[in-house]
């Protein structure tokens, strides 16, 4: 016997709609790319995305076609992003900070038929366009006035946009329909496309907005600095709109002056970011003495945050920290570090040692670390294992069915990172399993080195990666960025580090550089690190 429950298909139009109906005055503001602040709301975005859908259709798009966009996060990307998947079309975010001949490989990949674009890329458009056949129309986000001279055929987005009505249909479909795309970096070989569904959205902003996860509410001023086009936004395109929060949109610029400015004068009570994001904010509020007196929490996630970054938001600023970790295959939430009832009764140290793993899963994602044979391993905060989740908003191929060894019989994902699970239910990663140094027969974490040496008041930014050891196999070498002005020596670093960490787990040596390479997403690329220091022999 079948329940009596109405079909109610999880289309995400129907979340600007939700918004529209239930929050229309509840602002959208963002840094507009051609200078000032723009405001609007939620049932003005619902009504232009329904001139985007119209203009789409006009243009002869349809069901299944892929609509790239090159864009900053601000209210006309938002209700792209809506309009695009008002018809069944599927948009394809584009990371601005690959190589142009990445671009183009991915937009090839995708066959996109159509490109929204921010004034700041079009040299990246110019100089990849005929090299992508499939693409037939290229509307930049800007007013007419504001149009470039270009080689291109360029077409304003507020031009087009005028001359629809808005008299328009959403369209009806099967909730599994494709609705989003996002290519992974690519670090170890050609990016490979994760394909969203209207359902995997809507049920990821939904574990998303779970109080022990992002918890947004009508009452909350969200400020994603994450891009629009990494991981799909981190559902913040969802969940915001879900629940009536006030979105802020940093636009184009990224400076922790430009996002300070955001977060006070906005007064934003919740914002998101990788940590590089968050180590520009905590530089400039140290110099120019700055405080948050609105903000909340802060969700930090892409990367390993640094002990001394939670306790300089909490202790210095009074806002939460709330570390996180997932992935573009998982829509991207795998989980977030906020306190159950039994972390609360813990000392504050010991809430300390909790706050610095990435936490704790939602429900709609199921997680577990096993041996290199697949063989569970225990919850005991201690044994490492690989991590391997699945759930309704976690791929289960890559377009056109690259990754298949990803992927094992019984639907679970391979997430390519190494990891412990306590007791509690909090995962912690130890590294990327291409990362893992293995010294002596024993692993040693990169990014607990990392997150200590980050601890020095003379570091900006630390990495650590394994080389060769005659007796030891590996043994590791930090790579240190100091701070602007600052020259620690070797022996200061290890010095501070000496005691925190297993004695074995200590560098055998340290070395200072300008820069450490990044990948597109902001992640440390060890790749080119590796090759850097490829010639690279420790005296003992």
């Amino acid at each position: 016997m079948q329940g009596l429950m109405q079909e109610w298909p999880l289309l995400a139009y129907k979340v600007i709609e939700h918004a529209a109906l239930n929050h229309p005055n509840r602002e959208v503001i963002s840094r507009s790319v051609e200078g000032g602040i723009h405001r609007t709301n939620y049932l003005d975005v619902r009504n232009r995305a329904l001139k985007v859908a119209q203009g789409l259709e006009k243009d002869g798009c349809k069901l299944g076609d892929r609509i790239a966009t090159l864009a900053w996060n601000t209210w006309r990307h938002l209700e792209s992003w809506y309009g695009i998947m008002g018809i069944g079309a599927i948009y394809h975010t584009l990371n601005p900070r690959l190589f142009p001949e990445q671009i183009a490989w991915i937009m090839n990949d995708a066959e996109d038929k159509m490109l929204f674009v921010d004034l700041t890329f079009i040299p990246i458009v110019e100089a990849i366009a005929d090299k992508v056949p499939s693409l037939e129309k290229i509307i930049v986000y800007c007013e007419p006035e504001n149009l470039p001279e270009s080689k291109l055929n360029l077409i304003s987005y507020e031009a087009w946009i005028s001359e629809l009505d808005g008299d328009f249909k959403w369209h009806d479909f099967d909730e599994n329909t494709a609705a989003g795309m996002c290519y992974t970096s690519g670090t170890t070989g050609d990016p490979k496309g994760v394909l969203y569904s209207h359902r995997s959205n809507i049920l990821h902003g939904l574990a998303a907005n779970q109080v022990d996860m992002l918890g947004l509410s009508s009452r909350d001023r969200l400020l994603p600095v994450v891009p629009m086009f990494h991981a799909n936004a981190w559902s913040t395109a969802f969940s915001a709109p879900m629940t009536g929060a006030t979105l802020i949109f940093p636009g184009a610029q990224m400076d922790g002056a430009s996002i300070y400015e955001m977060l006070t004068k906005e007064r934003a009570t919740v914002t998101a970011a990788v940590p590089t994001v968050w180590l520009m904010l905590l530089d400039h509020l140290e110099k120019d003495d700055g405080k948050l007196p609105d903000l909340e929490r802060v969700v930090i996630g892409g990367a390993a945050c640094p002990r001394s970054m939670i306790e300089a938001f909490q202790n210095k600023y009074g806002v939460k920290v709330c570390h996180a970790w997932g992935m573009t295959e998982m829509s991207p939430l795998g989980a977030i570090c906020t306190f159950k009832p039994e972390i609360d009764a813990m000392d504050k140290d010991a809430q300390m040692d909790i706050s610095v793993k990435q936490g704790h899963a939602p429900f709609t994602v199921e997680m577990k670390i096993t041996d290199d044979e697949n063989n569970d391993l225990p919850w005991d905060g201690k044994t490492f294992g690989r991590l391997k989740v699945r759930g309704p908003a976690v791929a289960k191929s890559y377009f056109k069915g690259r990754g298949k060894e990803d992927f094992d019989a019984n639907g679970f994902f391979d997430t390519g990172d190494v990891s412990t699970m306590d007791e509690h239910g909090y995962m912690q990663i130890t590294d990327r399993s291409k990362d893992v140094i293995k010294s002596g027969g024993e692993w040693i974490s990169t990014i607990d080195l990392e997150n200590l040496a980050v601890g020095h008041p003379d570091v900006m930014e630390a990495a650590v990666i394994g080389i060769p050891h005659p007796k030891w196999d590996e043994r590791p070498l930090l790579v240190i960025v100091p701070k602007e002005g600052k020259s620690p020596k070797p022996e200061e670093i290890l010095s501070f580090m000496e005691g925190k960490i297993a004695k074995w787990w200590m560098p055998n040596g340290v070395e200072f550089v300008d820069e450490i390479p990044h990948t597109a997403t902001g992640k440390i690329q060890k790749i080119d690190l590796r090759k850097q220091f490829s010639d690279y022999r420790f005296n003992k």
